[in-house]
């Protein structure tokens, strides 16, 4: 038997497999995701594991006899995110996420540094980890003197479950610290941001082992042991291997929390000027591209807030066919913006109100502004020479049928939508768990979904959406000068 472990945002997951990858059960608990200031993001630590505590007493309450066969447990998790420990590794302080931009001056300071860019293969973004540990070395000098370790949320989980520092290329990927090409710790990008090398954890790919289950937790969950602890991936990485995103030409969007345009690539192909991400894959010899928005479902989801309606009644009103883009236009820009523009201060805002607009109208909107936002990420990404036809649609976002046609018509891509079952990145974890443990050829274990069904674009409305397309480019620079 095997586990993966997704550590979300907002909740921990955790997904049993067997040896063949049929799906035996699963297990959520979640947490909270505090915002103590403006543009702020944290997490308590000690919250995954009481979630990982909480999910293995379900799995083990629930499968016995299968937990007790397990050997192998795979970690994905958020990536970015800056977890101090000191030398006892005891946490310092919050955990910084993701979606944190308090260190956008750091940011922009380290991004201008000489070299940044052709190590890390990407800009600096306020949300990755090395402008996080600069910002808590202006802030809190005391809490920087102390980091005896910086870790990513999931390698955190890891410590706790191995007692190992390790962490795995893809999410290491996203720190700026790691030479993305090279797959290895930068020295001079650790010089850059007054890191040192021995404050990083060791480094294995996804796919390879990467810590050994500690006997206590083996007992005390009733398992007979030994449980290997793959390297494991960023999120992303781990989605891209529960979805089958290997080759050169495959990917998928997703429409969560954020939204992502992903595309697997044989070679190592940074475009940084772009905006688009440039990681290692999880498994060796292989990368993969994306454009990321930080607010996807996370628009809906504020309007759901703001009209008092659930987000599934919004999305419900509209009709699951499109007639061509709206009046009005939303710039999904809440949480900030990350490709092309790569601009933690723009904010979202509403275009073309009219009083007799309602709430389908916002809902349209949104769903609409999304679908611009990831057309941003789809021409930063052909730049880079990645190409793409079809890519699966996965994601909560892809249950509104009007929200998929609106994407498909946008995009001028076919979205493959996976038939039921699991291919996300608890079943990619479970994937690269199956392969550190057996020593399976990834490319056999790490197989596409069935597809149930594919959505065209609609020809006949490619045009409208071309044209508002465009004119949802010319509101950036227009608000932006605006906001000055």
């Amino acid at each position: 038997m095997y586990l993966g472990l997704d550590l979300g945002t907002s909740g921990l997951r955790g997904l049993l497999t067997e040896e063949d990858g049929r799906v035996v059960g699963s297990a959520e608990a979640t947490y909270t995701n505090p915002h103590p200031a403006p543009g702020w993001s944290e997490q308590d630590p000690a919250d995954w594991i009481r979630a990982c505590q909480a999910v293995m007493a379900t799995l083990s309450e629930a499968y016995p006899r299968e937990i007790s066969a397990l050997r192998g447990i795979g970690l994905s998790g958020h990536m970015h995110g800056a977890t101090l420990l000191g030398s006892d590794d005891a946490v310092l302080r919050p955990c910084i996420l993701w979606n944190d931009t308090r260190s956008a001056d750091q940011a922009k300071w380290l991004d201008a540094q000489p070299g940044i860019r052709e190590s890390s293969g990407n800009i600096v973004f306020p949300g990755f980890t090395a402008p996080k540990l600069l910002w808590v070395e202006e802030h809190e000098p005391e809490v920087f003197s102390k980091a005896a370790k910086v870790l990513l949320p999931k390698d955190y989980l890891r410590l706790w479950l191995t007692g190992d520092h390790i962490s795995d290329m893809s999410d290491s990927a996203g720190t700026t610290w790691l030479d993305v090409g090279a797959r290895d710790w930068s020295g001079s990008a650790l010089e850059a941001s007054h890191m040192r090398r021995e404050q990083m954890p060791d480094l294995v790919e996804g796919s390879t082992p990467g810590g050994q289950l500690r006997a206590a937790l083996c007992t005390e969950w009733g398992i007979t042991g030994p449980v290997i602890v793959a390297g494991g991936g960023g999120d992303n990485a781990a989605a891209a291997c529960g979805a089958g995103c290997f080759a050169e030409g495959t990917g998928f969007v997703s429409l969560g929390t954020s939204g992502v345009l992903l595309a697997a690539r044989d070679s190592f192909a940074p475009a940084p000027e772009t905006a688009v991400h440039s990681f290692c894959h999880a498994v060796p010899g292989r990368w993969y591209q994306m454009g990321v928005i930080l607010a996807a479902t996370d628009c809906l989801n504020w309007l759901s807030r703001s009209v008092g309606q659930s987000p599934e009644a919004l999305a419900g009103a509209l009709s699951g066919r499109i007639s061509g883009p709206g009046a009005l236009t939303f710039l999904p820009y809440l949480s900030g913006e990350r490709t092309p523009h790569n601009d933690a201060e723009m904010r979202g805002a509403f275009v073309g109100l009219d009083i007799g607009m309602g709430s389908d109208a916002l809902t349209r909107a949104v769903m609409e502004g999304v679908a611009f936002a990831l057309r941003d990420s789809l021409e930063a990404l052909r730049k880079t020479g990645a190409k793409l036809e079809t890519v699966l649609a996965v994601g909560g976002g892809t249950r509104s049928r009007f929200w998929l046609e609106t994407l498909a018509s946008t995009l001028g891509l076919s979205l493959a939508l996976p038939a039921g079952g699991e291919f996300g990145a608890a079943l990619g974890a479970a994937r690269l768990a199956i392969c550190a443990e057996s020593g399976a050829n990834p490319d056999q274990v790490m197989t596409a979904p069935e597809v149930s069904e594919t959505i065209s674009p609609r020809t006949e409305l490619t045009t409208l959406y071309d044209e508002a397309y465009l004119s949802y480019r010319r509101l950036y620079p227009a608000l932006r000068q605006a906001g000055k």
